[in-house]
């Protein structure tokens, strides 16, 4: 318990008001191990009115203009930008993650998403269609699948995935899903869904590459495949955790890149000059040092990070999750360090030789989230891209957002997108109306 301080005790969030629960989970402070709060351990019964608040607050909410709706949206970003520090220390506190990164990214990126979306409401037009030889007008108008903010529009319900998780997707007046997490979770998500033929969008794991040509240029693409794979402790979906790099540079791109990687500090979460802060919890952890192991006993090397370097850590904060940039080398396509989604700051890197076996070997993970390819040859960038089997391709750049365009993966990286058109189209449902004159 950390010391004498009273924890934290969240509440669930529904019809507008915060309220108790009966049973409650302790939550950790990655950064020292510590329980500093804790969580209701919901179930069927939060769940039931949760859904019955947004049913009695959806026809007032969807009823209302998208200039009303709008104004919402912004006030809401205003919100979430005045409180942008103090949600900050939360975010890093309950994540592991360094405060610079929560004040730089995180909330502001909450912040940019509301007003963009708040924008785009406003710019939606429906398609009308005329057919004079029957008489006839055809056209279409979207209806709100879900809700949005006055009591009972947002409701917070904390729990476990097998209590609260199952009770939710399975319920029959809840219409969609959008969920982010791991593919095992997703699967059971579909089975518990498919009776009520709910709507799903699914953004799940990935193993990203990224394809580093002779002709890159090093100065910009060292830095930056660093960041891709060790920014919040790798812990982001779209992270780089496999390099491949063309055998003509592959000793100097090492060379540069471990020198690198070794620049990053890992510190504890509040320390502005921390690169990474702590993994988010204990298990997960454990699970990302078993990847180290099992490397090792396929005869991989690790240049740096785990079991290489040592970890300089204040006397409170050694208990927490902290972990070591890890770069893993010699190692085959059929390792499960190749193959699985670690989600933690460990990348490996490989050589290759041509642009055909590099895009054969991107492709042969069951993953297709992200990739980048590195090359000054606008045609190789182009031809590249398009054959990578990868929902996004960033080229000669990383983590460029674009709300207006699609975001998602292929294979068992996810279902759907999002993005201003998609997210329209996922969270709306589409009548057509023909009217006879």
């Amino acid at each position: 318990m950390a010391g004498t301080r009273a924890l934290l005790m969240l509440e669930n969030f529904i019809d507008g008001k915060f309220l108790p629960c009966s049973s409650y989970l302790d939550s950790y402070d990655p950064s020292t191990g510590e329980v500093y709060c804790r969580v209701p351990n919901s179930g069927k019964e939060e769940i039931e009115a949760a859904v019955e608040a947004a049913r009695a607050a959806f026809p007032g909410w969807s009823s209302r203009s998208p200039q009303e709706r709008s104004q919402v949206l912004q006030r809401l970003a205003d919100l979430l930008e005045q409180s942008l520090e103090e949600l900050a220390q939360a975010e890093s506190r309950d994540q592991g993650k360094t405060l610079t990164l929560a004040r730089t990214m995180d909330i502001p990126r909450s912040v940019q998403n509301f007003r963009f979306f708040a924008s785009s409401i406003l710019h939606h037009t429906s398609e009308c269609t005329q057919m004079d030889h029957l008489g006839c007008l055809h056209y279409t108008v979207r209806t709100p699948v879900g809700i949005g903010v006055p009591p009972g529009v947002v409701n917070i319900v904390f729990g476990t995935g097998p209590r609260v998780g199952e009770a939710l997707v399975s319920h029959p007046e809840v219409p969609l899903i959008s969920f982010t997490g791991s593919q095992p979770t997703a699967e059971r998500i579909t089975q518990l869904s498919a009776p009520h033929c709910k709507k799903l969008s699914l953004e799940l794991g990935g193993k990203n590459p990224a394809i580093i040509f002779e002709d890159a240029n090093l100065e910009e693409c060292v830095p930056t495949t660093v960041r891709s794979s060790f920014a919040n402790q790798g812990e982001i979906c779209l992270c780089t955790s496999r390099i491949f790099v063309q055998k003509s540079i592959y000793s100097e791109f090492l060379k540069r890149f471990v020198e690198a990687t070794r620049m990053w500090k890992v510190g504890i979460p509040s320390d502005p000059s921390a690169d990474l802060g702590a993994l988010i919890s204990k298990a997960h952890l454990e699970k990302v040092r078993s990847y180290i192991k099992k490397a090792r006993m396929e005869g991989a090397q690790i240049l740096c990070g785990e079991g290489v370097d040592k970890l300089n850590l204040p006397l409170r904060n050694r208990a927490g999750y902290f972990m070591l940039p890890t770069v893993i080398t010699d190692i085959k396509d059929e390792s499960c360090c190749m193959k699985e989604e670690i989600f933690g700051p460990v990348t490996c890197v490989v050589p290759f030789d041509s642009e055909e076996e590099v895009i054969q070997r991107a492709n042969s993970v069951k993953y297709g989230l992200a990739a980048t390819v590195w090359s000054g040859n606008v045609g190789r960038v182009h031809r590249v891209a398009k054959k990578l089997q990868s929902g996004l391709v960033w080229t000669n750049c990383w983590l460029i957002r674009e709300l207006n365009l699609p975001f998602g993966g292929m294979k068992s990286s996810g279902v759907g997108r999002e993005g201003v058109k998609d997210s329209y189209e996922f969270f709306t449902e589409i009548k057509t109306i023909t009217i006879k004159h």
